[in-house]
C-alpha cells in the first residue's frame, strides 16, 4: 500500500493538494512517524515522495449511527437519519433531547466517514448573508476543498453555506451561457459563476459578491478551476456595482432578491434571459411571477415567461421557485 511522504509541518497543505487530485486513499488513516506523516494513496504520484507503508492503519466501516453508538433504545430512534458531507467535512442537525450526546455523535460520524476529520453541528443560519452558525463537535479544521459537477469549491464550512439540495439546477445553469456576457449577482463562493464557466464557456461571466469572506472564496476558486478568464469577480452590493445593459443572461441566486430585481434587468440586453429565485409560499405561488412581470413594466420593458420550476421544498408550506424569463 502506497502513501506519500510529508513533513509533519508540510501535512495538511499537501494532503490537501492529494485531494484535489482524487488520489487519497480513504480507507487508510494518516500514520505519524517521528518528523513525517504517511498520507495514504491510491498509487504512485507524481511530483511527491512515495513509499509503500510497512503498518497501513485502516479504518473499520460501520454500518449505521446507531450501531456506532451504544446508547438506550429510546435515544436511538431520536438520532439524526441523514446528514451532508462537504468535502471532508459532515454538518449534522441534531434534536435538543441529544445535545447531551453531540460529542458522541460526532466522533460516531468520523468513524463512518474515514475520509472525514471534522464534524460540525448546525443550528441553521442567520442574517442577510445567510450565514451559518454552526460549533464544532469532533475535528478541528473547519475550512474543506469540496467537489461537484467537476468544479472545486474551497470553503470554511463554519462561515460559509453550501446547498447540495439544489445540485440539479446548478448543473441545469452550468449547460447555459455559451458564448455569453452573464452577470451574477449574488455569486458567493461560485456555486453558479464556476461550473457555468467550466462547463458551458460563456465570452464573460460578472461574479458579484457583498460578503468579503465570501468573496475571498470566489478569487480563490476562481484560481482553483482556471477560469479567471472567463470570471471576473465584482466586491460590493449588486443594487451598486450591478453593470447595465450588457448582459444575455442575469443570474439572480438569492431567495430575498426581490428588491434587486429592477438592478438584474437593468443589466439586460434587450431579449436576454433573467433567472429569478424566490422563496414562496404555496399559497402566493405566482407571486414571482407577477414581481417579475411588474419590474420589467416598472422600467418600460417586457417580461416573456419562459418556465417557473420547483427547485426544493423551502420550509413547511413553502418552495424555493426558479423563474426564467426573456426580457425585451
Amino acid at each position: 500500500m502506497k502513501a506519500v511522504l510529508a513533513r509533519v509541518e508540510e501535512a495538511e497543505s499537501v494532503r490537501q493538494k492529494l485531494l484535489l487530485v482524487d488520489a487519497l486513499d480513504k480507507t487508510r488513516k494518516l500514520v505519524r512517524k517521528e518528523r513525517f506523516v504517511e498520507i495514504p494513496v491510491k498509487s504512485d504520484i507524481k511530483g511527491f515522495t512515495v513509499v509503500e507503508q510497512e503498518t497501513p492503519c485502516l479504518y473499520i466501516p460501520k454500518k449505521t449511527l446507531g450501531d456506532v453508538l451504544g446508547i438506550p433504545a429510546g435515544e436511538r430512534k431520536l438520532l439524526p437519519s441523514g446528514w451532508q458531507v462537504l468535502g471532508d467535512i459532515v454538518i449534522v442537525t441534531v434534536r435538543a433531547e441529544l445535545e447531551h450526546r453531540k460529542a458522541e455523535i460526532g466522533e460516531a460520524l468520523l468513524s463512518l466517514y474515514p475520509g472525514c476529520r471534522t464534524v460540525l453541528l448546525d443550528r441553521g443560519i442567520t442574517g442577510r448573508m445567510r450565514q451559518p452558525v454552526r460549533e464544532i463537535i469532533a475535528g478541528e479544521n473547519t475550512e474543506t476543498i469540496h467537489r461537484e459537477n467537476g468544479c472545486f469549491f474551497k470553503l470554511d464550512a463554519m462561515r460559509i453555506m453550501f446547498s447540495g439540495g439544489n445540485l440539479a439546477e446548478k448543473k441545469r445553469m452550468s449547460r447555459l451561457g455559451k458564448g455569453e456576457v452573464v452577470v451574477d449577482m449574488f455569486a458567493g463562493i461560485g456555486y453558479f459563476s464556476i461550473p457555468m464557466a467550466v462547463h458551458s464557456k460563456p465570452r464573460k461571466i460578472f461574479a458579484i459578491e457583498i460578503n468579503p469572506e465570501a468573496f475571498g472564496y470566489l478569487e480563490e476558486n476562481i484560481r482553483l478551476n482556471r477560469v479567471g478568464d472567463k470570471i471576473e469577480p465584482v466586491a460590493g452590493d449588486c443594487s451598486k456595482v450591478a453593470p447595465r445593459g450588457i448582459a444575455d443572461r442575469v443570474l439572480m441566486g438569492y431567495l430575498d432578491a426581490h428588491p434587486y430585481l429592477e438592478h438584474g434587468i437593468r443589466a439586460l440586453l434587450p431579449g436576454g434571459i433573467i433567472h429569478y429565485h424566490e422563496a414562496v409560499p404555496e399559497a402566493v405561488e405566482s407571486r414571482p411571477v407577477e414581481r417579475v412581470i411588474a419590474a420589467s413594466g416598472k422600467l418600460g420593458r417586457n417580461a416573456e415567461i419562459i418556465e417557473v420550476r420547483r427547485i426544493k421544498k423551502y420550509s413547511p408550506g413553502v418552495w424555493h421557485v426558479v423563474v426564467d424569463a426573456k426580457v425585451c
